[in-house]
């Protein structure tokens, strides 16, 4: 019992200290002494988990009294590591940004928490309901969140778009679930695995349906081609830390759960939705692409590309049904890559925007590197991580990625994903281009440290470092140790 305890503190500490922000936004205390007190709660939680991390075998959470709601792995664990490192992250890049928006107040910080616990909760649900209450906790802070800029109209239209088309997907899930529960009488993920299993798959229809519906508020929370409709409004309109915050650290926690369903739930019938998946990440590829090409504000740039970076997913996804042991682990080293990458580079746009208030184009960028030399070079390493180039995180991610393509035989599917790749080549080095080979007529400004500079910079280097790193110095692990930990978490599922 105590062992289980200690196993649950990391969630059970989050939602601690969000209630204690929530008590404690009316109060007197100042913006960055909250934001500190956030941080002060994850990394709390970060070091328990650190301590915990590879000790437990895969075992439910109080099973006496939850059943087999909740699970305790080595899967959930790693995905708890990102969400809180991530959400520290988001807190502290943004610390600047905070101090010079006035609309900003205390709860903002317990609203982080509470989705943070949401996604938690959401990687280690091994039962329906219970993932669609962790989903409804984090997509519904973030709703608040999207918003959060009261008096500023595209925020609102933001704010409402996705709430109206998030609920209609979470009635999809519902659906889905009431279908499965009808065709297995449970909605555990072992009971329907071990239905799945011991069932001839002509006679499964309804499970089939009820898991294309799950499938559907999936799609649409990774922004996916058809589903992707919301996303440039919704990431235009929210603030540039929620932005952030949604781009990396959110998808991640959907992939997390999308990981589980399609590796213990719903393996036997995988090959089911290949051809569906395929089409999918087809469009997502294309459609994404086409709509970063034409975009001229660079935060609507990066949210472009984000659709295109889950359609790279969805070819490790796809993979996996058809039996390639690499897939999964790519898609969660692709996650790292990506969150770090993504973080940097809204990291310097939000850091940018302190000083300014209007949205950011490519011409604002113009001379940017003689006017600040050293954020412009970590933009460009990001920008070349998110394009794949070599020596980068980024390039290893989708390396990866295709990787998985052939050994599955979707050799269409890898070939596409690298001609996007090419293509994005376009929109992220227009940034770069902009940065390098205009002239500024401002004077070069010193680099200001900041937590959030520093923060931004040791980001810089590990991406670097994820792309070159092997063995060059003992006990760091480069980009194959990151694999070995995946394919651990991987076998922990049950």
């Amino acid at each position: 019992m105590f062992s289980q305890f200690l196993y649950a503190l990391p969630m059970a500490i989050v939602v601690i200290g969000a209630f204690v922000l929530m008590l404690l936004s009316n109060s007197r205390m100042t913006l960055s002494r909250l934001n500190f007190i956030a941080v002060f709660f994850l990394m709390l939680s970060l070091i328990v988990q650190f301590f915990t991390w590879g000790e437990k075998e895969s075992t439910y959470l109080f099973e006496n009294i939850f059943g087999s709601s909740f699970i305790l792995d080595d899967f959930a664990a790693i995905f708890d590591f990102m969400f809180t490192i991530g959400a520290m992250l988001t807190l502290l890049i943004n610390n600047e940004y905070f101090k010079s928006r006035r609309y900003f107040s205390g709860e903002y910080f317990s609203l982080i928490l509470f989705s943070v616990f949401g996604m938690m909760m959401l990687s280690h649900s091994h039962e329906l309901l219970t993932a669609f209450i962790g989903l409804e906790i984090a997509s519904l802070n973030i709703y608040a969140l999207v918003g959060y800029h009261k008096t500023r109209k595209v925020s609102t239209e933001a704010m409402m778009k996705y709430i109206v088309l998030g609920s209609m997907t979470g009635a999809f899930y519902l659906l889905g679930t009431a279908l499965i529960y009808a065709a297995v009488g449970s909605t555990s993920f072992s009971t329907i695995a071990a239905y799945v299993h011991g069932t001839d798959l002509q006679n499964i229809n309804i499970l089939i349906i009820g898991a294309t519906f799950i499938m559907v508020t999936i799609l649409f929370k990774i922004g996916a081609v058809p589903f992707h409709s919301w996303v440039l409004d919704v990431y235009h309109g929210a603030p540039y830390p929620i932005t952030m915050f949604m781009a990396s650290i959110f998808k991640i926690a959907i992939f997390a759960i999308a990981l589980r369903l399609y590796i213990v739930m719903f393996s036997p019938v995988n090959s089911f939705w290949t051809e569906i998946l395929q089409v999918v990440t087809i469009m997502t590829l294309i459609g994404g692409s086409w709509l970063a090409i034409n975009q001229t504000l660079v935060k609507r740039m990066l949210a472009s590309s984000s659709i295109v970076h889950s359609g790279y997913l969805l070819i490790a996804i796809s993979s996996i049904g058809l039996d390639s042991d690499i897939a999964a682990p790519a898609v969660m080293f692709y996650l790292i890559a990506y969150f770090l990458s993504a973080v940097g580079s809204f990291g310097i746009l939000s850091f940018i925007a302190t000083k300014q208030k209007k949205q950011m184009t490519y011409d604002d960028f113009k001379g940017f590197a003689q006017r600040r030399p050293y954020m412009a070079i970590m933009m460009s390493i990001f920008m070349l991580s998110l394009a794949g180039f070599p020596s980068t995180i980024g390039f290893l991610g989708k390396f990866y990625i295709f990787t998985a393509a052939i050994e599955s035989g979707q050799l269409l599917l890898a070939g596409l994903g690298i001609l996007t790749a090419f293509i994005s080549v376009y929109y992220y080095f227009k940034l770069i281009a902009m940065m390098y080979f205009y002239e500024s007529n401002e004077p070069q400004r010193k680099f200001p440290i900041r937590i959030s500079t520093v923060l931004i910079v040791i980001i810089s280097l590990i991406v670097i470092w994820g792309g070159i790193g092997t063995s060059l110095i003992p006990y760091v692990p480069g980009a194959d140790g990151f694999i070995d930990i995946a394919r651990q978490a991987i076998g922990s599922l049950k």
